[in-house]
């Protein structure tokens, strides 16, 4: 028997968020068709539209994150007691995993207690292979430098709501993509989606892996030509010895970041986007964060719709209903 296998309308789906174990295959978000994004980006469009919809049954979920978090840990919890979903508390500072208890066995833990769906954040890349056996509903909420799927379906829906399309677009995505599970897996579902991806910043956190997704630029070159500008934070917990920069944050700022000169520079109507925590005077001039370019807040705004077209996904899949509520 397979963990759990996702249906919308009957398909065997869903990228990154879910898995289906028989064959150990874990997907990304890019794996998605067009058509199930777009579902997904109607269903969270629809929320953010005030539509209400709540559990018919008791349903319990469970927020394991075993790196720090924010926005994901927060909007996820936002957005299941939206759902009317009962959220059972887990901090990692007071768990067994102190005690040396594995991930397998946390996991399986939550399953023997009547949790029906984990999301799950952990510095190991594909994590979700250890856990055969153990029926219960999955969501990748961030696996080491994977895959980051709830935060690719928020970014889209915010790049849709600015230009009503993604065919055509320029996306520039700058800084250290090497470490981060935002930029590797946003520009593969962009590419799918018919955006044209370039990238930017240090060129030794590049690897071919990345390069096959998009075109290097100058970070001069690339704000001028991109309706989408992408900033990343440095990811100094992931990096070897050998891949840190010997650059004050102000001199990577003036060498990488975005100045106010280059905000001048880019195009009338592109925007700014981030996914966070920000580090002001590096990546972005502090100013910047909220100038009238910026989406970065807004982004963190659709998290809350995203997540929740994703936890409805998952949870109609496993055979719990929801209804509308007027």
């Amino acid at each position: 028997m397979p963990i759990i296998t996702i249906f919308i309308y009957n398909e065997v789906i869903l990228a990154s968020f879910f898995f289906e174990l028989k064959t150990k295959i874990m997907l990304r978000t890019a794996d998605l068709s067009v058509e199930k994004i777009n579902k997904l980006l109607q269903e969270a469009e629809e929320f953010s539209k005030g539509k209400v919809l709540k559990a018919k049954q008791e349903i319990y979920v469970s927020n394991l994150f075993f790196e720090d978090s924010t926005r994901t840990k927060t909007s996820f919890d936002v957005a299941e007691r939206k759902l009317g979903l009962n959220v059972v508390p887990f901090d990692i500072s007071a768990s067994s995993v102190n005690k040396g208890e594995s991930l397998y066995d946390t996991v399986k833990t939550m399953k023997s207690l009547g949790i029906d769906l984990c999301v799950i954040r952990h510095k190991k890349e594909k994590f979700y292979d250890e856990f055969k056996g153990i029926d219960i509903a999955i969501i990748n909420g961030g696996d080491g430098t994977g895959n980051h799927p709830s935060q690719n379906i928020l970014d889209l829906m915010t790049i849709q709501q600015e230009f009503g399309k993604f065919k055509g677009l320029k996306v520039g995505i700058v800084g250290d993509v090497k470490h981060s599970r935002v930029a590797n897996s946003n520009a593969e579902v962009l590419r799918k989606m018919g955006a044209k991806v370039y990238f930017s910043g240090p060129e030794q956190w590049f690897d071919e892996g990345t390069i096959i997704n998009g075109t290097y630029l100058s970070i001069d070159d690339l704000v001028k030509e991109v309706d989408v500008l992408m900033l990343l934070r440095i990811q100094h917990e992931r990096h070897e010895s050998d891949e840190k920069l010997n650059l004050s944050p102000e001199k990577y700022h003036r060498k990488f970041g975005l100045t106010k000169e280059r905000e001048t520079a880019m195009k009338k109507n592109a925007i700014i986007m981030h996914p966070a925590p920000i580090n002001r005077g590096v990546e972005i001039d502090g100013e910047l964060v909220e100038c009238s370019r910026s989406r970065i807040f807004k982004q963190m705004e659709n998290g809350v719709f995203a997540r929740m077209a994703i936890l409805k996904t998952a949870l109609e899949a496993k055979g719990f209903e929801f209804e509308e509520v007027q």
